[in-house]
């Protein structure tokens, strides 16, 4: 409901006082879930973030690095067709509302640290490396790409061109996750 408010009324000019009243709850309680009003049009990243975890550990370990972050983004994305629309709504906020773009970098940060992470231990290397940073920047704006591309185009309102996008991209993230190995030679377990 939250989502609904700002997207109607705008996020600037939708108070928290608002959102707490839309919910039946009272502002103290509303910020027992969300430390602030931007994180509210996040949800519960940090779920979603434990998903995306288990999302890769599930990989099989055989799988090339870059086949296998290509499939966990898309999977990481999929959206359910029921659920696009208001999936839309919330990130049309999260990419061009300035507040939460600077919000956004926070959330974002946390996300490259979990493909890092995983990126990582695949390479036998330290997470803050650069080549695991580079790829999680490489995966990170590959999802927002597509993210930008679907928001940009009024007339798909479904997750199907979302997914179409994420699969366009996941190819090229690849390509790039490829090169980026294969100056030095490095080897992947």
């Amino acid at each position: 409901m939250a989502i609904d408010l700002f997207d109607r009324r705008g996020f600037d000019d939708t108070s928290v006082d608002e959102v707490a009243t839309a919910a039946g709850i009272a502002r103290r309680t509303l910020f027992r879930y969300y430390p602030s009003k931007n994180a509210i049009a996040w949800g519960d990243f940090d779920m979603h973030l434990d998903d995306m975890r288990v999302l890769l550990e599930d990989l099989p370990d055989n799988l090339p690095l870059a086949e296998a972050l290509a499939r966990a983004l898309v999977d990481f994305n999929d959206v359910p067709e029921s659920q696009a629309p208001r999936h839309r709504r919330r990130m049309r906020l999260l990419l061009t509302v300035p507040a939460l773009q600077a919000h956004s970098m926070l959330m974002y940060a946390d996300w490259r640290h979990v493909v890092a992470d995983y990126a990582a231990m695949r390479l036998d290397v330290g997470a803050d490396d650069f080549r695991p940073q580079l790829i999680a920047w490489l995966a990170l704006g590959t999802a927002l790409a597509a993210y930008d591309q679907w928001l940009a185009d009024p007339g798909e309102q479904g997750s199907s061109q979302l997914h179409d996008l994420l699969v366009e991209g996941s190819g090229l993230l690849a390509v790039g996750i490829d090169a980026a190995l294969s100056p030095t030679g490095t080897t992947m377990r």
